[in-house]
Order: structure tokens, then sequence, then C-alpha cells
């Protein structure tokens, strides 16, 4: 991957990497191909570790030299020691946890800070498909039918910070995004609006 490429990655996926201060230890838990785990190694100069389920994404990850290991987050987290990373990043993979809670927890067990982001199951557009269509919704952010899918625990903005708040998590930074790319911050207060108009959110979470 060359820097022009690395330069032009996901906007969510660059909304998490603004959040990370350059140096820092960071596990990336369902890194795919490892596109944010080289981006935040070749231009934050992190410590940057991942664990991937997928062996095709284990093997892109190699070949791109990335430190990578294949695991199950679901089962393998529990093996990391406490503080062992300054950042634990989950990026659009909660969705498809079997015990999306427990993952939460050990993520602020193993690191200082967690980064989470998950598609918005209340997005406006996923309500009027539901509503008018009376079908499991498709779109960019949601691309599987229903089954073929490998979201089991769909969850709304407003759930996961009702969630953060049951596990005694602070929220640091709470970041919707719009379908046509619109980036807004938001807080408990604007839980309503993000809810019903963030396609997508981030989170910056510590204990």
């Amino acid at each position: 991957m060359n820097d022009s490429q690395r330069k032009s990655i996901r906007v969510d996926l660059q909304l998490i990497a603004d959040m990370i201060e350059p140096g820092s230890r960071v596990l990336d838990v369902g890194c795919w191909d490892g596109a944010l785990l080289d981006y935040l190694v070749h231009f934050k100069q992190v410590d940057g570790r991942g664990i991937e389920l997928s062996t095709e994404g284990v093997n892109a990850c190699v070949s791109a030299g990335l430190s990578v290991i294949q695991g199950d987050a679901d089962t393998d987290l529990k093996d990391y020691p406490d503080q062992a990373f300054d950042y634990v990043v989950l990026s659009q993979t909660l969705q498809a946890m079997h015990a999306p809670r427990d993952v939460l927890h050990h993520m602020l067990r193993i690191g200082r800070r967690a980064i989470v982001s998950f598609p918005n199951f209340a997005h406006w557009r996923v309500r009027v498909h539901l509503g008018l269509r009376g079908r499991m919704p498709v779109s960019e952010t949601l691309p599987y039918e229903w089954y073929d899918t490998p979201n089991i625990h769909f969850c709304t903005i407003k759930d996961f910070a009702i969630l953060c708040g049951q596990m005694g998590i602070t929220v640091e930074r709470s970041i919707s995004l719009t379908n046509d790319g619109q980036i807004r911050r938001f807080g408990i207060g604007s839980l309503f609006s993000a809810n019903l108009f963030g396609e997508q959110a981030v989170f910056l979470l510590r204990r």
C-alpha cells in the first residue's frame, strides 16, 4: 500500500485514527485487511497489533507487514493482560459479536481507552425501509441480506449510550456520520438527533 492509498482510508476509519495519539500502543480487534492499522503504523508511528478471525484478512495483514494474529474476539480477549495497550479499537464489528457487553468489558480492561464504531440501526432510512417495505434493510453500512449476515446484535446509538451508562463507562467523545459524509459531535442531550440522522457512530471510551 502506498502513501496516497493510506491517505484515502474510509471516513469512519479516519475519525478513529484522529482520536489516537501518535506513538501509542494500539490493538485493532477485527482488523480485517489492516487498512486502519497500516495507516496508524505509517502516519502515527503507533506500536500496532491486530486480531482477526478470517484467514483472508490475516493473510492480507501479514502480507502488508502488519503484526496480526488469527483469533476470535469473543473468546480470546480474556487472555490479554490488563492495561497492555493505550487504545483498543473495534471498528464496525460490535454487532457481529456473540457477547458484545463482555467484549466491551475486556477492551476497557486491556486498554486505557477503547474506540468503538458501528452502524446505527435507528437511522431514519432504516426506519423508513422497515416501515414502508416491511423488510430488513440492505445498505452500504448494512450490506447483507438477513439470511447471510454476520451481524447478530444490531443496536442503535441510544442503545450503546445506555449500555455505557449501565457499565459505568465514560464517553469522552461521540461522533455521528451521516450517509452523505457529514460529521457531527453529539452528547447525551442530542441523542435523539444523532440516533435519527447518524448512519454510523464512533465512540471514544474510558473507565
